[in-house]
This record gives structure tokens, sequence and C-alpha cells, in this order.
């Protein structure tokens, strides 16, 4: 065993050393030959030299500084150490209590640790789902079971048989996914006007009108705390207020964008967020930490109708559900990884400073790029640089047919990688900052590369 990780410790690291050249995406299509399961097996290492020959090299540098696409975040070192003990150890995180490990333990503290980062309350009950979508999931769910009990039904055990009113502006796409997989339907969403021309946030004014229509029945509301093309966030001290006036379910997604709250410059974009009843964080994005990463965080006075939610009532070797804290009686799976640990591992290696600095250095980036499209002679911005997300197109309107053919020839450089999107009624390209290693280097190669595509083009 000492010789294989020997060997793939060797293969790790000349691989996140050398993770800044290493292309952000690969144009030759891959043509895989398909390899019949051996009879009797090539043994591990000869296994390694398949893989090497195989499928290694269209492993892009998707956590290096370069790569932009979607919101995706690097591994810093501790939690790559994380990581690799979470594989070691092979825990199954359950109870506290030593139901067979008590992993579960390092779950409970990196949530501690998480909600005094974002300044959270402890009156937060939270655990570790795969992604955004299950976190979004694992909230919505407890949100329908709370309006289930306000219409005196229990949705858990029952079913969804009404129309269940579902509020939002600007939702991402997960918490619509979240919606069919809950039986509540995307048909279900009363969509809330936005606040202004430029904006993706939420109208204050809309929404009340809309609550006021719906006669005191109780909803769900689904907010942001940064939309995906632009960063913006709803107007939480106002949506507290209603909160004070009306009945109704507020979840905010704030899978990146709630990490505003590690600085002092950005923490009023969250200003009130912790009046919410539920929110999804997204750890494998600004938290820096491997695939699969996201925390949900429902507050501690839903606990009953959570254990409703998700509770094994028909497994009565895991405890009684109501009385025994156990995580596989309040999210999805009944079997995970220690996804905790690398979280923990970073959390602690960094502190506070660390996760401010990333932060803000992302978000200065973001700016500086965006000062290079707004001088440029080429580009423009779809929107202003709100956080860590720059939304742009091409400056000439008679070239929007253009948008999606530069887009491709940029990312097919290997030397950055970005997103499309559609805003305002434009074709736009997205530029994310997320990632800890990347540096104003990477930005001034990002830009100079833009130019020659252009140059190309034209």
């Amino acid at each position: 065993m000492s010789h294989l990780l020997d060997i793939i410790k060797k293969q790790g690291a000349e691989y996140l050393n050398s993770l800044a050249d290493r292309p952000t995406s690969i144009n030759t299509p891959f043509a895989s030959a398909s390899a019949n399961l051996p009879e009797y097996g090539y043994g591990t290492e000869e296994v390694i030299k398949i893989f090497n020959e195989k499928f290694e090299p269209i492993m892009v540098g998707a956590s290096g500084p370069r790569y932009l696409g979607f919101v995706t975040g690097g591994s810093t070192p501790a939690s790559i150490v994380g990581d690799w003990l979470t594989t070691i150890y092979d825990q199954n995180p359950k109870s506290g209590k030593g139901q067979g490990d008590i992993s579960a333990n390092v779950e409970f503290e990196a949530i501690r640790l998480i909600l005094e980062l974002l300044e959270l309350p402890a009156s937060f009950l939270g655990g570790f789902v795969t992604g955004a979508t299950m976190s979004n999931f694992t909230c919505l769910a407890v949100a329908r079971q709370w309006l289930g009990k306000e219409k005196g039904r229990d949705i858990a055990k029952e079913g969804v048989a009404e129309t269940i009113k579902i509020l939002t502006a600007t939702p991402h796409s997960s918490s619509i996914k979240s919606l069919s997989l809950l039986g509540m339907g995307s048909n279900s969403i009363i969509k809330i006007k936005t606040d202004g021309n430029d904006r993706e946030a939420i109208s204050i004014k809309d929404l009340e009108e809309q609550i006021i229509k719906l006669n005191n029945e109780p909803f769900i509301l689904i907010s942001s705390g940064g939309t995906v093309n632009t960063v913006d966030f709803d107007d939480f001290k106002e949506i507290k207020k209603l909160k004070e006036q009306y009945k109704f379910w507020w979840h905010i997604d704030a899978a990146f964008g709630g990490f505003a709250a590690c600085s002092e410059h950005y923490k009023h974009l969250v200003e009130d967020w912790e009046y919410a009843d539920s929110i999804t964080i997204d750890c494998h994005k600004w938290l820096n930490v491997p695939y699969e990463s996201a925390i949900f965080l429902v507050k501690e006075q839903y606990k009953v109708l959570q254990v409703e939610t998700f509770q094994n009532s028909n497994a009565p070797y895991l405890g009684d559900p109501l009385d025994d804290f156990s995580y596989l009686n309040f999210l999805p799976e009944n079997s995970r990884r220690l996804k905790a640990l690398p979280a923990w591992f970073s959390l602690m290696a960094y502190g506070k400073e660390g996760y401010k600095d990333i932060i803000e250095n992302n978000v200065s980036l973001a700016r500086n790029f965006g000062r290079l499209l707004e001088n440029s002679d080429d580009f423009k911005l779809l929107a202003p640089v709100r956080l860590n997300t720059v939304c742009f197109t091409l400056k000439d309107d008679t070239k929007q047919n253009e948008v999606t053919n530069f887009l491709e020839m940029l990312n097919s450089t290997g030397k950055v990688f970005m997103t499309p999107t559609f805003y305002h009624q434009q074709n736009g390209i997205r530029a994310a900052f997320v990632n800890w290693k990347t540096n104003e280097t990477d930005v001034q190669l990002i830009f100079e590369t833009m130019n020659t595509i252009i140059t190309q083009l034209q």
C-alpha cells in the first residue's frame, strides 16, 4: 500500500505543481475504445499506467487559476489533506454518540466553524450534502413539510395533493430542479418582478403585492444571495420586515454569495440574512474545497419537521429518530462520505483572515477585469461587477451572433475557460473569480488572449 500511495503522491504533486499550465479544455475528441472487464485483473500498479495513458491526458485544469467557468473554486492544500484522509478513514458520519462511529463530531464542529465564519447564529442546524442542488433540495423539503403543517397536513406521509405557491424572481436552476424532485413543480412558481431593468433582485413592491393576492395563504419564498449572472442580492432587510407581517418560509440560495459575509467591505450584502428559515451554502465554490461539498442550514426550531421529512421510520436499528440525533434522519442520504473533513481542515488551517483574503482578492481581480473590459474597444459589461462574477459581451451590437464563436475560440486556446449566458436579450459571457490561486498575472494573460481572438475574428 505504501508503494502505491507513493506513486499517487508523486503524480498528484506533479499535477498540482503544474496546474497553472494545465489546459483548461481539450480540443481533440476523445475516442474511447470500449474496455472489456479483465478475467483476472491487471493489478493496481498496471491500472495506474492504463489510466495515465487513457484518461489522464484529458483531465483539464478545472481547479486551476484561469478556469472561470461556472463558479468553481480550487482545492486548498489543507482541504486536499482532509480529502485524502476522508478516503483513508472511510467513515459514514451518522451520530456523535458512537453508533458505529463518531465521525459526525467532525461535521458538528465544521458546521459551527462555518457559522462563525459567516457570522450566522448557532440557532441554525446544518449538515453536509453533495452540492447546492442537494442543499436547496434539503431546505425546500423541510419548507414543504412546514407549509403542509400550516394547512393541517403531513406532506412527508400524505404526499403533495395541491399546488404549493413558490414566490421568486431569479432562482438558480438547482432550485427549480429541487421543486421538480419534491413534487411541487416549477409551474407552481409565481414570478416576481425584478427591481429595475439592470437588476436580478426581487422587487419588494411587487413581492408584497403578490403576497397580498394570496390572501394569507402560506407560501415559500426563494430569494437570492448572489445570482449566477450578476451576483445580485435580494434586499434581506426588507424581506425581514415582510416576514414580520406575513406567513411564509424564507429560503436563501447563497451558494457562493454568502461568503460576502467574510469581508467587512461586502458583508452588508447579506445583512439580516440570519432571519431566514433556511440557507444554502456551497463549500466547493468559495470555500475552495474539493467536490462534493455543500451544507444546508435550517433553523433548529424546525428540527421536528426535518426529522418528519427525512427519518428512517422503519429502521429500528438506527435508533429513535426523534430522540437520537443522527444525520441519517436529517438529510437525504443514508450513505455519505465524511465530506466535512476537507472543510474542517481548510477552515482550521486558514481561519477568518485567510478566507477574508481569498474573497477580497477574487473580488478585486473581478473588478480589475471589469475595468479592462470597460476601457476596451471590443467588449462591454452587461451588468455592474457587484462581487466576483463578470458578465460581458462584444461591444459591437451587430456582432451578437459572433459571441458564441468568440467564446468557443477563446476556450479552445486552453488558456482560460468561461461559460456562455443570455442576459437582457443579449448573448453574453460569464467569468467567475472563485479560485484561491488566481492572481493579476492570470487576468492579464486572459485579457491578452481575448484580444488575440478578437483580432483573428476581424
